[in-house]
């Protein structure tokens, strides 16, 4: 016993050793290079913000008035406000070179974009130019040690003395992004600095290493900023792209953090991940510069892997983006003190090492950018000289998408070409192209002879053969199919040039219009994308709405015209709003969302339902609550609040799980569950659920809240049973092959196509039957007893994009993607795949919204528990 205690205590002892070293370490001279002098009229980290970097966590105000104040004091800085956060703090971008090159910045700004462009003013000549480094840090807001390893960086280039570093910044461009997810820092910073402690604790239990829900990895709407260089649909990834593309860098570094047990990560990862289409070249120059970065980390005696994990697969990360564009991208992963000091299995881990780490590597692929110059620049020229001979012999000559029906839609699959330096025109005629009809004035064209042919066909193409199975993001991002776009490829035999309009460089939206003045009625069908938006707009102001459950031919003001199903009905009368004003509404909404609007003067149609049909359903407005909070999936959760909030301005309420309890439930009609793990809603809170359900609430239920509703009685529909795992018991397999073995079972992200009822609520506003769903679960269910039950189901052979083992292609056959129960006068609907994903699947926002909006108006004979509803509606009309 006595032995135990004097055990413990020397190791309690050792601990607070090594907490007090870690903080005798935070002068300045911890992280510099050894040799170097500084300028001292260049200010220091500590004389601006008021202690040493790495005894505090920065936050974002700070890093940005130091930023500046070094721009202000050095002639080899210069500042720049790129964009705003979605809370508006700047997005700032520093450019570090030697001073003679900034008096010529614009000249090598153009002649560096001339090696991809080369008929652009500018010379494409090598001899003298610069290479050009991107360096940006923190996409996840909770791993710091890469933002404040930024402030030492941008000190070390603006105050370092000596021909070493004047030879460097004669031919170098820095392109120094300090933070690019400035909200998700400054949460961060703002959780780990009020929970410090003066004598910090390394207990990895103590409160500042775990930071509350959501936490700082994501942005204001928590979405991973790291997955959206492809989709481009934040403010954060559209300022960043147009920098990017502006300077088109030859090398990308991009830093980040790990698990505080792991130790120090960069490139090259795992060969067997990389993308097809990034050319081998990318995968040599990636393998020299790590040379440089081992280099630097041996020298301080940090230890550091590169082929053993992650990859370069998914072009949508901020180290693989760059691999499409001719740069080289570069990730580095640091393991994380969570803090400012945490245990680890190596050892104490403190924040000031985590910050030297990034430093010193940074240091390390600058110099290599200067020394490996004129192999960047030449790899760089020699990519698009490539591609564009691909091009020529690619046997696609063009793209060509664009829904006649969906002008929204269409506009926002545009725009997102715009941020990618895509040469894109408008189409000049109709064509008739794989089954489809693209019109001229609502499609587009997107000729594949370019620069950037291969990010082109990455965006485009439907990959479903790889050489590893294991991913470490998605496999499949087939952009139109994520829009729901119609689209083709056309052949040499299909393409002509003049099919091309005018160039587009900026996506002008649809403006919608009011045909017809009336005071009796007012009509809109449902496929353009922001119709909902059109009709919470006026539910908001309390108009009442119907909506058509069959189709019907009536004479509008403008002649007879046909409606289908989702059409929604605005009559004038018993309407908080005279006639007058009921127009002006219309005329305002209509045109901000592209909609027709079509007055009637008649309630009698010439075939179909009448107006005042009871097959007209009375639409109630949907008071949304939106579950938050520990266990809740926050990137699902972010999806959802930002579609409605930011994109559709309709009001929701994001109530924590742990307050569930409190809520009023009376006062809405929409429960939205996202993914994640409701347990902690107990008895009681299932209870609740299950009686307002009963007395006519809509649940909508997403990916795992499926599961959860199905066993708590909610949802009635079961899983499916899988075989195993396909591994004989007799057999003896390699234990180190036991991952990727295993991983064939899963679904890393993969595209599937589905089957939608046109005629159902659901499928309101849809014209194509088959449309595609992004699944990035295991989850696969039974098909209903009700057939009805499932108005949404994959199809027979549904894998279009992506990995999937044959097994989990089998099982998914046919099977319900939707499913619809009732409970009492109430509706339970369990969407099996993320209707929202990303932000950027936006053909599948609709059948969310038709959950929300129309959920209630489903037959109860067309629910799981069909005879249950039907009682219950018979209840109601008696």
């Amino acid at each position: 016993m006595i032995k135990t205690l004097r055990l413990c205590l020397l190791a309690v002892l050792a601990l607070c050793i090594s907490v007090n070293t870690s903080l005798a370490q935070t002068d300045l001279s911890y992280y510099l290079p050894e040799g170097v002098r500084y300028n001292p009229e260049i200010p220091t980290p500590k004389s601006y913000l008021g202690y040493e970097v790495g005894e505090w966590h920065v936050e974002h105000d700070k890093l940005v008035g130091y930023m500046k104040l070094l721009s202000e004091a050095s002639d080899r800085v210069s500042f720049e406000i790129i964009g705003r956060t979605y809370e508006l703090r700047p997005l700032v971008h520093l450019t570090i070179t030697s001073p003679a090159n900034h008096g010529r910045l614009e000249d090598i700004r153009r002649n560096h974009i001339a090696k991809a462009y080369p008929d652009q003013t500018g010379s494409s000549d090598l001899t003298n130019a610069p290479s050009v480094v991107w360096s940006g840090y923190s996409v996840h807001g909770n791993e710091p040690s890469a933002a404040n390893a930024a402030i030492l960086v941008a000190y070390h280039y603006a105050a370092a003395m000596g021909p070493e570093i004047d030879d460097l910044l004669n031919n170098v461009v820095i392109l120094l992004d300090p933070v690019l997810n400035p909200d998700g820092l400054n949460r961060f910073a703002h959780w780990v600095n009020t929970n410090r402690s003066k004598n910090i604790n390394a207990d990895p239990a103590t409160r500042e290493h775990s930071e509350t829900w959501p936490g700082g990895r994501s942005n204001h709407y928590w979405f991973d900023l790291n997955r959206d260089w492809l989709p481009v649909q934040h403010p954060e990834s559209q300022a960043r792209l147009r920098q990017f593309h502006k300077w088109k860098p030859n090398v990308v570094l991009d830093f980040h953090e790990m698990g505080t047990n792991s130790t120090f990560f960069f490139q090259p990862g795992i060969p067997s991940r990389n993308n097809p289409l990034t050319p081998k070249k990318n995968f040599e120059l990636t393998a020299e510069i790590a040379k440089y970065n081992a280099s630097n980390l041996n020298e301080i005696g940090s230890l550091y892997y590169t082929r053993q994990s992650f990859d370069d697969f998914y072009y949508g990360k901020g180290s693989t983006y760059p691999d499409g564009n001719g740069s080289i991208g570069i990730l580095f992963e640091q393991a994380s003190s969570r803090g400012h000091i945490q245990e680890s299995v190596n050892g104490i881990v403190t924040f000031p090492f985590t910050i030297k780490n990034q430093f010193v590597a940074s240091l390390a692929s600058i110099k290599a950018s200067k020394e490996m110059r004129q192999s960047l620049l030449g790899y760089q020229k020699e990519f698009y000289d490539t591609a564009m001979r691909e091009a020529a012999a690619s046997p696609i000559k063009a793209y060509v998408f664009g829904d006649q029906f969906d002008a929204g839609r269409t506009a926002h699959m545009a725009e997102m070409f715009t941020y990618h330096d895509i040469k894109m025109y408008k189409l000049a005629s109709d064509l008739r192209s794989g089954g489809k009809e693209f019109k001229a004035g609502s499609a587009y064209v997107i000729p594949t002879n370019q620069p950037q042919y291969r990010l082109i066909t990455a965006m485009f193409e439907r990959r479903t053969s790889f050489e590893d199975s294991l991913f470490y993001d998605i496999s499949a991002w087939t952009i139109p199919l994520g829009y729901g776009m119609p689209f083709a490829e056309l052949g040499s035999g299909e393409y002509r040039p003049n099919l091309q309009g005018d160039q587009v460089t900026s996506v002008t939206w649809n403006t919608g219009q009011v045909v017809g003045r009336s005071d009796y009625a007012y009509l809109f069908e449902w496929d353009e994308y922001y119709a909902p938006r059109l009709l919470s707009s006026l539910m908001q102001r309390g108009i009442m709405a119907r909506v058509s459950t069959d189709k019907l031919r009536i004479p509008t003001t403008q002649g007879m015209r046909d409606f289908t199903y989702g059409t929604v009905l605005i009559p004038i009368t018993n309407q908080p709003a005279t006639s007058a004003e009921i127009h002006a509404m219309m005329q305002e909404f209509a045109a901000r969302d592209g909609v027709t609007v079509y007055g009637v003067n008649t309630g009698l149609v010439e075939s179909g339902i009448d107006l005042g049909s009871p097959s007209f359903a009375v639409v109630t407005n949907p008071n949304t609550l939106l579950l938050v909070g520990p266990g809740v999936d926050s990137g699902s959760a972010g999806e959802i609040w930002h579609l409605l909030d930011q994109r559709f301005d309709m009001p929701l309420a994001l109530v924590e799980t742990s307050a569930f309890g409190r809520v009023d439930l009376n006062k809405y009609t929409v429960l939205v569950m996202a993914a994640g793990n409701y347990g902690s809603l107990g008895t009681a809170g299932i209870e609740r659920v299950q009686s307002w359900v009963r007395d006519g609430g809509t649940l909508i239920a997403i990916e795992s809240a499926v599961n959860w509703a199905a066993t708590n009685n909610l949802l009635n529909v079961k899983s499916k049973t899988r075989e195993g795992r396909n591994e004989d018991p007799k057999s003896m397999p390699d234990y180190s092959n036991m991952t990727a073995a295993r991983a064939g079972g899963s679904i890393p992200g993969t595209i599937f196509e589905a089957q939608i009822d046109l005629t159902h609520p659901l499928g309101y506003g849809y014209n194509y039957r088959n449309f595609s769903i992004f699944k990035a679960n295991n989850i696969i269910l039974e098909n209903t007893t009700n057939p009805y039950a499932s108005p949404v189901r994959y199809t027979n052979r549904p894998l279009q994009a992506g990995y999937a083992s044959v097994q989990n292609q089998q099982l998914l056959a046919g099977a319900p993607a939707v499913v619809v129960s009732s409970s009492g006068s109430g509706r339970v609907i369990g969407i099996v795949d993320d209707p929202n994903f990303r932000a950027f699947w936006q053909g599948t926002n609709k059948m969310f919204f038709n959950a929300m909006f129309f959920g209630r108006t489903i037959s109860g004979g067309a629910t799981a528990d069909e005879e249950e509803a039907l009682d219950a509606n018979d209840d109601m009309d008696n």
